[in-house]
């Protein structure tokens, strides 16, 4: 690679070369077309020598061109910021003002502060200019400032972020250890709901739980999918990160419900509960056509306090609501009953959020966009009373809920602000020990350069969004604060761009003390060299998971519950990996042959004698640690998994719960018996029925089933 393109990768964040996180780590050198592409799509031409030193020089020339950045991020008690200043007015008169965010005051009237010249020196225009240090001495407390400097008559304006050094730290915590379960809320059961788990169902698993002697309940995304195709139901995909998924709503808990509306639709009711598989457009297009006579009994309703509540909502929401509900609208009308190519296939005009035809389609459809803005206020609603029985439980930690790392590309996020995101290239990751092909996300990327240029508000209204109603929140491949790999739409190859890590992480800490939520960093897969060390010490608690805490990358002995990680919310697997059944006969791995994942025999071969190795590591550690059950010891050796062990599940999860990790999660699916996944990474669901599984034990039978009632007592053994 050309020693340039090599400085210009560097200057834009972007890897030359990288490590996977594989056993036996293999290096990359990235295909020198990779960066030119994603560099272009930067706006940083490099596809010539010429371009790529004109794209040098524009990078360098930005840094000089504004007195103040848009913000500035920084820790307590380090509180200093740059500024870009004529040379000659090097001893001009300086003044700052720090205002408490929307308190229009300055705080502690005149600030104490030092000028110092850093030497650095460009000439713009003819005109010299010189780079100062400005460091405030007078203690600022962490939140936002609308940051004033002044110089001479000059006056200059910018945010100044002030983060605590460490995350939020619930004291439910302070006084040991707790644990909960770990939920797809979609797949809980019960003899009420509609054809797939609602906030009235997350209620009552809370009051389950907490009679069980949980304090914490783990949720997938909540937010908001695409209302038109209501079978791409990944979680991890949504059409916003703001708001959320309406499908949760229960229909007989919205207070515009009468009993006809259920006795109309008994029969299909009945069909959509008891399907073995979700039947997302069955679901939600009953759900819809209520919920739209529901919207119009309330538009001419008479309950006042509601019709306050709904307006006070939206005000509050603003223009991301405006946005979310009109998107909405527009996909509904361009691109059923067939997709039509997303919203890029739409005119023009229409690609535009401030554009003329938009604003005319607005008051054009002014109802049937409120319409989604009411389902919104009642998903909202809904929400927060499962909340509120959470609190009113005494549960200590509440919900934990889940921060995807990114969007759906063909979303109301990248849509409405596109030059956000990364146009042309999606989110993935590199091989590693789980997934040695890889993975292709295809998910939007924000352009960290333009992100900062927002203040990172985008950032900080999602964070706030998905730490509301929760204790803790659980941010999906926390790598992608500091680095995320990118790949292009129409390639195979790509690398990892680079964030401002540390602003970021001073923002996720800021909020989460704003928001009293913990943070908790999901980090299985490509970690950076000391990365973890970096999160333990801002207080970001990490996961552990049972199949991961092994030694030689997952390849080795089990680690003794005493090897776990402290400061940790333990579980036996994820949602993307092999409940305890299903991974002890290996049916994983014949999926995955049937599949093509594991693309011949002998492959798959290898894979079951590998298996076969690690039940003997699971037994071996079950037994060292004493924790099958009394009266169901193990009685034999199970060689080739010629038989299920009778107690495993206890005997694994008393193992888990007996870690030093301060939370451990238990699934049902591991408690149930469960042979299936939620989900199998890379795969469509034309393959496999990813996020669609029902649990196999309604929720009224939980306190009776003999399974939940032996497993929760080995949890509580331990915890």
């Amino acid at each position: 690679m050309e020693e340039n393109l090599r400085l210009l990768a560097e200057k834009l964040g972007l890897s030359v070369r990288f490590s996977d996180a594989g056993l036996f780590k293999k290096d990359y050198e990235v295909n020198g077309d990779v960066i030119r592409f994603i560099a272009g799509s930067l706006g940083f031409n490099a596809r010539t020598e010429e371009e790529v030193n004109a794209s040098l020089a524009e990078i360098e020339r930005r840094r000089w061109l504004r007195t103040l950045d848009t913000i500035y991020v920084v820790e307590e008690g380090d509180v200093s910021f740059a500024a870009v200043i004529p040379a000659s007015r090097l001893n001009a008169a300086f003044d700052i003002i720090a205002a408490p965010e929307n308190s229009g005051e300055g705080i502690f009237g005149q600030l104490s502060f030092r000028v110092s010249d850093t030497g650095e020196r460009y000439v713009l225009d003819g005109k010299e200019l010189a780079r100062i240090d400005v460091r405030i001495n007078t203690a600022l407390s962490f939140g936002y400032y609308n940051l004033t400097f002044k110089m001479d008559e000059e006056v200059f304006y910018s945010t100044l972020a002030v983060a605590p050094r460490r995350c939020y730290e619930n004291a439910a915590l302070a006084g040991g250890k707790i644990w909960g379960f770990n939920i797809q809320l979609y797949s809980l059961k019960s003899e009420r709901n509609w054809g797939i788990g609602d906030f009235t169902d997350l209620s009552e698993l809370v009051k389950i739980a907490a009679r069980s002697g949980a304090n914490i309940i783990g949720l997938n995304p909540l937010n908001v999918l695409n209302h038109t195709y209501p079978e791409d139901a990944s979680p991890y995909s949504s059409l916003s990160r703001l708001f959320m998924n309406p499908m949760y709503i229960d229909i007989e808990n919205v207070p515009e419900f009468i009993p006809s509306d259920r006795e109309d639709n008994l029969e299909l009711i009945k069909e959509l509960r008891e399907s073995e598989l979700i039947r997302y457009t069955e679901v939600y297009n009953l759900k819809i056509k209520l919920l739209e006579e529901f919207y119009k009994r309330f538009k001419f309703g008479k309950d006042q306090k509601r019709h306050t509540d709904y307006q006070r909502f939206c005000e509050h929401k603003g223009v991301d609501l405006e946005k979310m509900a009109l998107f909405q609208c527009l996909y509904d009308e361009k691109c059923a009953p067939e997709w039509c190519g997303g919203w890029r296939a739409w005119e023009k005009d229409y690609q535009d959020f401030n554009s003329e035809t938009i604003k005319k389609y607005i008051k054009a459809h002014k109802d049937r966009i409120e319409f989604f803005k009411f389902m919104q206020f009642e998903t909202e609603r809904q929400f927060d009373m499962a909340f509120q029985t959470a609190a009113e439980c005494g549960m200590r930690l509440g919900f934990y809920r889940d921060l995807p790392v990114g969007v759906s590309a063909d979303s109301t996020e990248v849509w409405s602000d596109p030059d956000l995101f990364i146009p042309g290239v999606g989110a993935g990751a590199p091989p590693d020990a789980f997934f040695p092909a890889g993975q292709k996300w295809c998910l939007g990327t924000f352009n960290p350069f333009v992100l900062k240029e927002k203040c990172y508000q985008p950032f900080i209204k999602i964070l706030r969004a998905n730490m509301r109603s929760a204790g803790a929140l659980r941010i999906d491949h926390v790598m992608g604060l500091m680095r995320l790999y990118i790949i292009p739409d129409e390639g195979t190859e790509g690398t990892y761009l680079y964030f401002n890590f540390r602003d970021m992480l001073n923002i996720v800490a800021l909020e989460s003390h704003l928001n009293r939520c913990m943070i908790v960093g999901e980090s299985i897969g490509n970690v950076p060299d000391g990365f973890m060390d970096t999160l333990r010490a801002r207080n970001v608690y990490s996961l552990g998971v049972l199949w991961a805490e092994r030694f030689d990358a997952g390849w080795g002995d089990f680690r003794s519950p005493q090897q776990y990680p402290e400061y940790a919310f333990t579980s036996i697997g994820t949602h993307d990996m092999a409940p305890l059944r299903m991974w002890w006969f290996g049916y994983d791995i014949a999926l995955m042959r049937s599949l093509n994942i594991i693309d011949n025999d002998e492959a798959q071969s290898q894979a079951y004698k590998k298996r076969e190795t690690d039940r003997w590591k699971l037994l071996k550690v079950l037994d060292n640690n004493g924790v099958w059950p009394e009266d169901n010891l193990r009685r034999g050796d199970y060689i080739f998994g010629e038989a299920y062990p009778e107690g495993i599940e206890e005997a694994v999860h008393r193992f888990a719960a007996r870690s030093v990790s301060k939370v451990f999660l238990a699934q049902p699916e591991d408690i149930f018996h469960v042979e299936k996944m939620q989900n199998l990474p890379g795969v469509d669901r034309d393959k496999h029925p990813n996020w669609r599984r029902k649990l196999p034990v309604n929720l009224e039978k939980f306190e009776t089933d003999i399974a939940y009632i032996r497993n929760i007592k080995a949890i509580r053994r331990e915890r």
